[in-house]
C-alpha cells in the first residue's frame, strides 16, 4: 500500500512564506493620544463620526457616545477651516484620541495639529506636493502626532489607475508604498498604513503585498462597506480573512448610518477571530423541530439583558491577545434547544442550557448543576453569571 500522504496543490499569487514577513507582533509601535497601536498590541478599534464637525456638542456626544459603546480612537472630517478650529472644543469633552481626516487642503492640516488633534490622516498625493506634505510632516512630528496614510479604490492617482488598467490590488499597494516613502523622505516614520476598497478579494490581496514590503502598521477596513446587515457580513468576510493571515493592528468597520453599530460588529468580528473578547457572549443553536424550548427569544432576552449590564467599555473586555495571562478568561452563555447537540455544547460554555419539555437542563463549567422550568432560565442564567 502507498503510505506517502497525498499532495495538496494550491495557488498563490505571492512567493510562498509570504505570511511570515510582517506579523502583529513585528509591526512598529504607534502611540496615538496614548493609545499603542501595532507591536502585538491588542487590536484597537475606531470609527467616525458623522456629525458636522463644526457643531462641537453633536460630535462631541457623538463621540462619547461610541466610547460607551467601545471604541477606542474617533476620527473626524475637516473639510474647512471651522472643522479644523472645532478640535479644540470636541478634544475638551472626550476622553480618547482624536483623528483628524484630511483631503486637499495641508492648511487644514496644520490647522488640526495647532488645535490639539492626536493624529493625522491624509493622502500625501492629494495634499499639495512635496513641499507641502514636508510642512504637515514637520508639524506632525513636533508635536508627537502620527500620520495615516490612507489610500483609497475611489481616489487612486491617475498614472497608477492608467499603469494598472483600473483599482488593482498592485496599484492601491503601489500608491500607499510611494505615499509612505514621500513621509519618509522628510524623516517621518510615525505611520499607519490604511488601502481600502469595497472589493473583499481585491482587499486581501492588496494588504499581503504590503504585509510584505512595510513594518508599519496596518489600519484595515472595507470603504463603502453598506448597510448595517450587508456592510457587516461584507466586513466580516474581508476583514476576518486578513487577520486570519496575521495582519492588522486597527480597524474600522464601515458602514452606513449611527456608527455606534460599527463598534458593536467590530467587537464581535474580532471576538469570533479569538483575538479579543468583550464581554459575555451568547450562542444558541438555529432551532428545529425538536426544539423543547423558545431558543431565539430566551438568548435574545438574555443578550439584551446583559447588555444593560455592561455599562462601563473598559470593564467589558474580558480578555485579549496580547496579555492573555493576566485578565480573566472570556465568558460563554450557550442556549440550546434540545439532547441533540444542546448537551454537549451547554457543557462546552461557561453556562449552558439544554432544553427538555419545558424545562432545561442547567450546566455549570461542563457539569450538570440543576434542572429548571423554561421560565426560570434567563434568571438562572444572569444569577449564575455573577458567581462565574
Amino acid at each position: 500500500m502507498d503510505t506517502e500522504k497525498p499532495v495538496v496543490e494550491t495557488t498563490h499569487s505571492l512567493e510562498a512564506g509570504w505570511y511570515d514577513v510582517i506579523t502583529r507582533d513585528k509591526t512598529r509601535v504607534i502611540n496615538i493620544g496614548g493609545v499603542r497601536v501595532g507591536g502585538g498590541h491588542p487590536i484597537v478599534v475606531q470609527s467616525m463620526t458623522n456629525t458636522d464637525t463644526r457643531d462641537i456638542a453633536a460630535t462631541a456626544a457623538q463621540i462619547n457616545a461610541l466610547h460607551a459603546a467601545g471604541c477606542e480612537i474617533a476620527r473626524v472630517a475637516v473639510p474647512n477651516i471651522e472643522s479644523a478650529e472645532a478640535i479644540r472644543g470636541i478634544k475638551k469633552q472626550i476622553s480618547i484620541p482624536l483623528v483628524a481626516d484630511i483631503h486637499f487642503d495641508y492648511n487644514l492640516a496644520l490647522e488640526a495639529v495647532k488645535n490639539g488633534a492626536d493624529k493625522l490622516r491624509i493622502n500625501p498625493g492629494n495634499i499639495g506636493g512635496e513641499s507641502r506634505v514636508r510642512e504637515v510632516a514637520e508639524a506632525a512630528k513636533a508635536n508627537g502626532l502620527p500620520i495615516r496614510v490612507g489610500v483609497n479604490g475611489g481616489s487612486l492617482e491617475k498614472e497608477i489607475l492608467q499603469k494598472y488598467g483600473g483599482v488593482t490590488a498592485e496599484g492601491l499597494a503601489e500608491s500607499a508604498m510611494r505615499n509612505v516613502a514621500m513621509l519618509e523622505k522628510f524623516s517621518f516614520r510615525d505611520i499607519i498604513v490604511s488601502v481600502k476598497a469595497s472589493n473583499v478579494p481585491l482587499m486581501l490581496d492588496a494588504h499581503k503585498i504590503l504585509a510584505q514590503q512595510l513594518e508599519y502598521p496596518l489600519h484595515i477596513g472595507l470603504t463603502e462597506a453598506g448597510t448595517p446587515l450587508s456592510g457587516a457580513i461584507r466586513s466580516a468576510a474581508g476583514l476576518g480573512a486578513i487577520l486570519a493571515l496575521g495582519i492588522g493592528d486597527t480597524l474600522r468597520v464601515s458602514l452606513s448610518g449611527d456608527p455606534v453599530a460599527e463598534i458593536h460588529a467590530a467587537q464581535q468580528i474580532l471576538s469570533a477571530m479569538g483575538l479579543r473578547h468583550f464581554g459575555v457572549t451568547v450562542i444558541a443553536c438555529p432551532t428545529c423541530a425538536r426544539a423543547n424550548i423558545d431558543v431565539a427569544g430566551i438568548a435574545e432576552r438574555i443578550e439584551a439583558k446583559i447588555k444593560k449590564i455592561e455599562a462601563n467599555p473598559a470593564s467589558r473586555e474580558c480578555v485579549d491577545s496580547a496579555n492573555m495571562s493576566s485578565v480573566p478568561n472570556p465568558i460563554t452563555v450557550a442556549v440550546m434547544g434540545c439532547a441533540v447537540n444542546g448537551p454537549g455544547e451547554a457543557r462546552e460554555a461557561d453556562i449552558g442550557v439544554a432544553g427538555a419539555r419545558g424545562s432545561a437542563v442547567l450546566f455549570i463549567k461542563g457539569e450538570v448543576f440543576r434542572t429548571i422550568a423554561e421560565d426560570e432560565i434567563e434568571e438562572a442564567v444572569l444569577a449564575e453569571l455573577a458567581n462565574v
